[in-house]
């Protein structure tokens, strides 16, 4: 049964970069130097060292550990993958001819461009009428594998928020930010009574990164207990 995931690598108190800055996306130079690269790249450290993604971007080197282990169970469980505009254009460059996902890849945005075909099984498909449909075709397109949401955190937001979510994978740096582009600030649209739901199924610890992983169960009303009621 084909689910739709998502995972954030994110700073203890909830930060998955620094501060957004308005450098142009393409340009990875300005974005390292400027306000958010500092963060993204401290709480995305676990994954520059570890072997399954250096092989996935065609570099040697790296480390066979569990959390490599993590990072090649999870690409080889995606058959689609969904992502927002600003995550596509800060990649383009650095992902080269041929990018990490090999698979199809649906691009939510509102600026439309033609199917842009790339080595080794990935394509980008430019999505313009919303989320729902862009989750719907990487449904269609993931031949029974899970469609995995890419990226950014906005973007995994709204996914969340819809409804669309049935995984949620949280990888957890040790380290404070104190600021920054925060994963899960609201925009939501509960109401004061309501949350959502969820139960964590995995959690993995190394030095570098707790991996914890949610199943999502939706919108449930909070209820109110008798606590403090002086009541037995």
């Amino acid at each position: 049964m084909t689910k739709v995931t998502a995972q954030m690598s994110l700073s203890l108190d909830g930060y998955y970069a620094g501060p957004r800055s308005a450098t142009d996306p393409h340009d990875m130079a300005a974005f390292m130097e400027g306000t958010e690269g500092p963060g993204f790249f401290r709480v995305t450290r676990w994954v520059i060292d570890a072997m399954g993604w250096r092989e996935r971007l065609g570099f040697a080197g790296g480390e066979r550990s569990v959390n490599s282990r993590i990072i090649e169970e999870t690409f080889a469980a995606a058959g689609a993958y969904v992502m927002g505009r600003r995550m596509f254009d800060g990649g383009e460059i650095p992902w080269g001819d041929e990018p990490p996902f090999r698979a199809p890849v649906f691009v939510v945005t509102h600026r439309d461009r033609e199917v842009l075909q790339r080595q080794g099984g990935t394509s980008f498909t430019f999505v313009t009428d919303g989320i729902e449909r862009a989750v719907a075709m990487a449904r269609e397109a993931a031949g029974g594998k899970d469609v995995a949401v890419a990226g950014g955190g906005t973007l995994l937001r709204q996914v969340l928020a819809a409804g669309l979510l049935d995984e949620l994978e949280l990888h957890i740096a040790p380290v404070l930010l104190g600021d920054g582009m925060r994963l899960l600030d609201g925009g939501f649209g509960l109401d004061p009574r309501e949350g959502i739901e969820l139960t964590p199924v995995r959690v993995v610890e190394t030095p570098e990164v707790t991996h914890i992983r949610y199943a999502v169960g939706g919108r449930a009303k909070l209820e109110l207990d008798d606590r403090g009621s002086g009541e037995a």
